[in-house]
């Protein structure tokens, strides 16, 4: 989602910054939040709009782990209290939320989930010197600024980078199907798909592979054939469709209608029951997405994970119920370390994780604060997902 923001609306962040400047000194802030038996989480998520699945789930993942967290004796002798508010899928509401949030003396944020809403929030927990961590934004300038290179101090991301699972899908492609030529098809109308698009296709392409076709569509389209025409009667072996859910999976059924019946593959923007009851669970058949684990792990640890999500929410947790849960524990072990739940001294503990063993796995947070972790890669099968 891109992020056009109105001289209204710029107006409107100076206003909710000078109102939360009271509380922007992070050693003071924290101060406050250590009075009373909580400490104070701010989770600012999708809970209605066009990611609402993503949001939803995430919040519900990281509110699994406080409850979980708190049942076990909570964090230095304190309950973490969850405070859950919807950001409407809206970066300018992300921004108004997160101003409500400092407000309410949080330590930290969990959320939003997409780069673009993520973006709306950082000026916020940035002025405020609060740390922010983005479950699932994946967009390389979430946590630096690629004008001035420079770090974004108090942001923070458990999710891999567009980057990474850009090139791992590349990689995919190239040596694990046999393909020698692809098409891109993605969205065209955020930073997310683009991304996805420009790193597939660097990678891919030195490493001896083709790009046939580059077509877009732009997020809220339903009707794809006349697009999907070009492409097929450029027959490439492999497409990649960067994009979300809401799209790729109307776009995938109407490709399998057409006779396109080579592999496809995209992102983590797939990532949603959706995809089945939408686009059919033979329709799917040979496609593959980047993911951040798989709810058909073996490891115990996972497992766990899995069946107290499903006794809460009478579902499996995907990927960003996971990253969510991975969020919180995070949260809670950096405030166990940092001593206090001042949010400068949990920035700086954040900043020193290494190995944290989370659900979507083993990470440690690199200098331009991004988890070191591997990448799983999840095919469709008769409806169900295989981790290859």
């Amino acid at each position: 989602m891109r992020i056009r923001r109105k001289v209204s609306m710029l107006v409107l962040m100076l206003f909710m910054l000078s109102i939360v400047a009271g509380c922007s000194q992070g050693g003071d802030n924290g101060a406050a939040q250590q009075e009373g038996d909580t400490i104070k989480v701010g989770i600012n998520t999708e809970l209605s709009g066009p990611v609402a699945s993503y949001g939803s789930n995430a919040a519900n993942g990281a509110l699994l782990a406080i409850e979980e967290i708190n049942a076990a004796g909570g964090v230095l002798g304190k309950q973490l209290d969850p405070l859950s508010r919807d950001c409407k899928s809206i970066p300018d509401e992300a921004m108004s939320v997160s101003a409500a949030l400092v407000g309410e003396k949080i330590v930290a944020q969990i959320g939003p989930l997409t780069s673009g809403n993520v973006a709306g929030s950082t000026p916020v927990m940035m002025e405020n010197q609060i740390p922010l961590l983005a479950p699932a934004a994946t967009a390389v300038n979430v946590t630096v600024d690629e004008k001035t290179n420079k770090v974004r101090d108090f942001i923070f991301r458990v999710c891999y980078r567009d980057s990474d699972q850009g090139q791992r899908m590349a990689n995919f492609a190239l040596e694990d199907l046999n393909v020698k030529n692809a098409a891109i098809y993605g969205s065209t109308s955020d930073d997310y798909a683009t991304g996805l698009a420009k790193y597939f296709k660097e990678e891919f392409t030195s490493k001896g592979g083709t790009i046939v076709a580059e077509e877009g569509f732009v997020n809220g389209d339903k009707d794809f054939r006349a697009t999907l025409t070009k492409i097929k009667s450029a027959d490439p072996e492999f497409i990649y469709v960067p994009g979300y859910y809401t799209e790729v999976a109307v776009l995938i059924k109407q490709a399998r209608e057409m006779g396109i019946t080579c592999p496809i593959g995209g992102g983590d923007g797939w990532d949603s029951p959706d995809m089945v009851s939408v686009a059919g669970a033979e329709a799917l058949n040979n496609t593959y997405f980047t993911n951040h684990y798989s709810v058909e792990d073996p490891d115990p640890a996972i497992q766990s994970f899995v069946e107290a999500y499903k006794a809460k929410y009478n579902k499996l947790p995907d990927s960003f119920a996971a990253l969510g849960y991975d969020a919180a524990r995070l949260l809670a072990d950096a405030i166990e370390r940092a001593g206090e739940a001042d949010p400068v001294k949990v920035k700086e503990a954040l900043e020193a994780t290494k190995d944290f063993p989370g659900i979507t796995g083993t990470m440690s947070i690199d200098e331009n604060h991004n988890p070191v972790k591997n990448i799983v890669v999840i095919e469709y099968k008769d409806g169900n997902l295989i981790s290859r």
